[in-house]
């Protein structure tokens, strides 16, 4: 055994330097696993206990932290208040007042708060993050003193967070336009009152998502939207107690009316009495009740005609605020899945089932059914009887807009939408229940089907009179596209620029349809990793690749107004609204550089220009990406720890339940986008990110490198990729097959150096003789190198146009935390195998325990070991009986030894290896 010392994070770092030294005399040397090993050794002699472990855990995590909280700083730099607001003055540069005008009132971005489940960090390190970033100071004081213990993450949770995150936005936009009118009166004394400024526009889905979802109902979003409402109009009132009294207290008693409704939608509707209650308590007419703000802004407005300037400002900043979320925190989006909606329609379109519902007979049928609906009158007894998921929604949505929030339109978000007549049913829907003029309905594109046909389905819908004139109604076209599953199925790159596709073909749809005249609303979803659709370079890279100057271009050269909208999905997204400082850069920098701006008069990029070489480009990326997600091999690997090596980071449980059996042949499509990501993460390798790059340029090397050179789209993937690759290990990869190597396990004790663990080795390597992981490691690590070998050829002839200047530490830094997390797998494996044999219970065998520890379904084995090996039992004291007992006597111990030599220590490791799937997702920058 090597005898450097091994007690700090310096010396961990150093003696991976040395091991990776190594690998030059042996290529396959692997220095994770070598590393993992020594410590390994380390911790069974005694030499280094778990305390040891966990002091240099908690080190790197402090280290990981720390990164997150100086990424976001450089992204989004600077972040100072004094700062952004310089930047806002010199962003407002136009000197003709309705120039001015017409540019602030058009947002920037519309901005969605999602429940994705990426809350990453507890909300102790958040907060700790948020600060840092803020204030610049990235010291362990700062960043590192917060508890790691994980929050309790339920929806409503989730919904919380999102509320705050969304208030300081409100509080940034605020900040904003009272600076924009400010400017406005310096300027045009006599026209400043008639400013509408909008930099931003905030929406959220978290409690009305029902894609995926059985915890959400109705109640509940009905609950949320009046839990919204009681926010707003209490902000609303506090920002006018000074400026207008009147008007202040009038919306103070609203939402005090409507904080009795969120409590009597909070309790339990399950009886017809107590619904009619609360839905009569909501309808009922009431001096108080409010449901549209428009006679409130008129009065604002009219009152800021004739008050001093810093009143007027007040008065119409708060306006403003109505005018941009209405009664509520912002828009809400309503997400069901089409076969939701195809299910509902059918018992109208096709009760015999004999229709399929892509035939132009269905089509026909549903033209027809659209023409001759009449709007319904509906109520809560309605919906609370409903039992299509889909007629259920429209119904909510129907209360919703009737007796909480007129004003704001509500999304329909309908997953997986691949047919014409799913969009004509759900404006079938609408118009039934009256309120086509206030919902736009949005297919999301993210399928592999719904990217590669997205264009002729485009085509086919807005083609329908139909949908045109519902369209015109509402002044937009909505559509939704999805960074997140589209990366995974198909890869990140490829993925881009089908989407990228995709949004030209819609410009070119609505030009051929006629509808020019109304707006594209594009709802651009990613996530905050690179393999969910957010670029790391800059904050210009992540506003840009959504929708690239290409796309925008396309809309406004055929002089459609676009509108375009992003996500900042979970917790990692919030973070971009941490605080005060963070949301004002953040909304700043959208400012600066509005989601819909290009120059219209570029000239075409080179990667468009040359398109048979950027199209071959893109189909074998994409070719390399589908191989991975069709082999066995790769889904194994993928699968080959279960969802164990990940931590609960939302209410959406990613983790299904399943037998033993079912584990092993866990498929990719089981798994959600998030987790597949993080896994990737955890294991060390970004595979939906940079697989496939190398490949395709192979063979036509040079000539792709001079395409990504000389193009600005070009050089925007390859920072991509350069941004995963910094980050990317395949002796990771193989380093975790290492772990399921019966020849190992059998070798390591045949010195005799470690005779105390021998028959523990022995049993892993006995176990591990029929397990297929090894193998299935080498085989992808393979894969990966050959294709990363050919990337590194490419990347050889293109400059690094902004080298990372830690990133060589940064990489030691993934090392050490996976040596460590190796380590500690090893002592959770050892530890498994060393536990006294036990009876069979409820069909589970032993075998069946230790391969709960090997796919990490750690809590199901220590709940079958803490069965078997109890530790409370009844006390004779507890009874009274009057016939004495020497037994039990002093011998008759419980199973205490067992808990702490072996329970406690496998449930003490896999705590710590949960920990450092925090520290790595940190320094990847997001979960997921």
């Amino acid at each position: 055994m090597n005898g450097a010392a091994l007690t700090t994070v310096e010396d961990l770092d150093k003696r991976l330097q040395e091991l990776h030294v190594l690998t030059a005399q042996t290529p396959l040397y692997n220095p994770v696993f070598q590393l993992g090993l020594e410590l390994s050794r380390r911790l069974e002699t005694g030499e280094m206990s778990l305390d040891h472990i966990e002091a240099l855990v908690a080190e790197m995590e402090c280290e990981g932290l720390r990164a997150r909280a100086a990424r976001l700083d450089r992204l989004l730099a600077p972040v100072g208040l004094a700062e952004n607001d310089a930047r806002i003055d010199a962003a407002a540069e136009e000197d003709d007042f309705t120039a001015f005008a017409v540019r602030w009132q058009r947002p920037a971005a519309h901005v969605v708060f999602t429940a994705h489940p990426t809350f990453l960090l507890s909300t102790a390190q958040t907060e700790a993050v948020a600060v840092s970033a803020s204030n610049g100071d990235f010291s362990d004081a700062t960043v590192c003193a917060a508890s790691s213990e994980r929050d309790q993450i339920t929806l409503d949770y989730e919904h919380d967070k999102a509320m705050e995150a969304i208030a300081r936005g409100q509080k940034a936009r605020d900040r904003i336009n009272a600076r924009l009118f400010d400017i406005a009166a310096a300027r045009w004394p006599k026209r400043w009152r008639g400013l509408n400024p909008m930099p931003a526009r905030f929406a959220s889905w978290v409690g009305y998502d029902m894609d995926g979802r059985t915890d959400i109902g109705w109640s509940t979003s009905i609950r949320y939207r009046l839990q919204e409402k009681a926010l707003r109009l209490a902000g609303y009132a506090e920002s006018l107690m000074q400026a207008a009294p009147d008007i202040a207290q009038k919306l103070a008693r609203a939402g005090k009316l409507t904080e009795d409704m969120v409590a009597r939608f909070a309790a339990d509707l399950s009886s017809p009495e107590a619904l009619s209650e609360a839905a009569n308590a909501l309808t009922a007419d009431h001096a108080d009740r409010l449901v549209s703000l428009e006679g409130v802004i008129t009065a604002l407005e009219n009152e800021a005609r004739h008050a001093d300037q810093e009143i007027a400002r007040t008065l119409l900043v708060t306006a403003a605020a109505m005018r941009a979320d209405g009664l509520g925190m912002g828009w809400i989006h309503f997400r069901v899945n089409a076969s939701q909606l195809q299910n509902a329609i059918r018992l109208r379109i096709d009760p015999e089932g004999k229709l399929s519902l892509a035939s132009q007979a269905a089509l026909v049928r549903m033209r027809e059914l659209l023409a001759e609906v009449v709007p319904l009158k509906s109520n809560f007894a309605a919906l609370a009887i409903e039992n299509s998921t889909a007629v259920r929604q429209f119904l909510a949505m129907a209360q919703i807009l009737a007796h909480i929030d007129a004003d704001a339109p509500i999304r329909m978000l309908v997953a997986e939408c691949e047919e014409p007549t799913t969009i004509l049913a759900a404006l079938y829907f609408a118009r039934m229940f009256g309120i086509d003029d206030k919902v736009d309905v949005s297919p999301l594109f993210e399928t592999e089907s719904a990217l590669e046909h997205g264009g002729r389905f485009v085509d086919a819908v807005l083609a329908e009179p139909a949908y045109r004139d519902y369209a015109r109604k509402r002044g937009r076209v909505s559509i939704q596209t999805g960074f997140s599953d589209a990366g995974r199925f198909v890869g990140q790159v490829p993925a881009a620029l089908a989407i990228e596709r995709l949004q030209g073909r819609l410009s070119e749809a609505m030009v051929a349809n006629g509808l020019t005249d109304v707006s594209a609303l594009i709802f651009n979803t990613h996530g905050e990793s690179m393999g969910r659709g957010a670029h790391p370079s800059s904050i210009k890279d992540r506003f840009q690749w959504p929708m690239s100057p290409w796309a925008r271009r396309r809309f406004l050269r055929a002089g459609i107004r676009l509108e375009p909208e992003v996500s900042f999905q979970g917790g990692d997204g919030y973070l971009w609204f941490g605080s005060d400082e963070l949301a004002l850069a953040t909304l700043t920098r959208m400012a600066e550089m509005p989601l819909w701006g290009a120059d219209a008069d570029a000239p075409t990029d080179l990667f468009y220009r040359r398109t048979d070489l950027s199209l071959d480009f893109y189909r074998a990326i994409r070719g390399v990406q589908h191989e991975h997600l069709e082999s066995a091999t790769y889904s194994r690997a993928i699968t080959a720890f279960g969802l164990g090596l990940l931590n609960d980071t939302g209410s959406r449980k990613s983790r299904r339940q399943s037998d033993l059996a079912s584990d092993r042949s866990m498929s990719l499509r089981q798994i959600r986008a998030i987790p597949h990501n993080a896994i990737l993460q955890q294991l060390g390798y970004p595979v939906n990110v940079i697989a496939g790059i190398g490949t395709a340029s192979d063979g036509n090397r040079e000539e792709i490198a001079v395409l990504l050179r000389e193009s600005e789209r070009g050089q925007q993937l390859m920072r991509l990729a350069r941004s995963a690759n910094a980050l990317a290990s395949i002796k990771t990869v193989a380093a975790y097959g290492e772990l399921f190597n019966s020849a190992y396990w059998a070798s390591r004790p045949y010195r005799g150096d470690e005779q105390y663990i021998a028959e523990a080795c022995l049993k892993l390597a006995e176990y591990l003789t029929k397990d297929d992981r090894t193998g299935v490691f080498r085989r992808l690590a393979s894969r990966l190198r050959v294709d990363a070998m050919k990337l590194h050829f490419l990347l050889d002839l293109l400059p690094d146009e902004a080298p990372l200047p830690d990133r060589e530490h940064t990489r030691r830094s993934l090392g050490v935390l996976q040596s460590l997390r190796i380590a500690l797998f090893k002592h959770m494996f050892l530890r498994a195998v060393m536990v006294p044999p036990f009876s069979r219970a409820n069909d589970i065998s032993r075998d069946d325990v230790l391969e709960m520890f090997f796919t990490l379904r750690v809590e199901d084995g220590l709940a079958q070991l803490r069965r078997a090996f109890p530790t409370s039992f009844p006390s004779i004291d507890d009874f009274k009986v009057d016939c004495p007992s020497d037994y039990p006597d002093s011998s008759a111990t419980g199973y205490t030894r067992i808990h702490s030599d072996y329970i406690d220590p496998i449930a003490r490791s896999y705590a710590l290896s949960l920990r450092i799937t925090t520290a790595l997702a940190n320094e990847f920058g997001a979960h997921g």
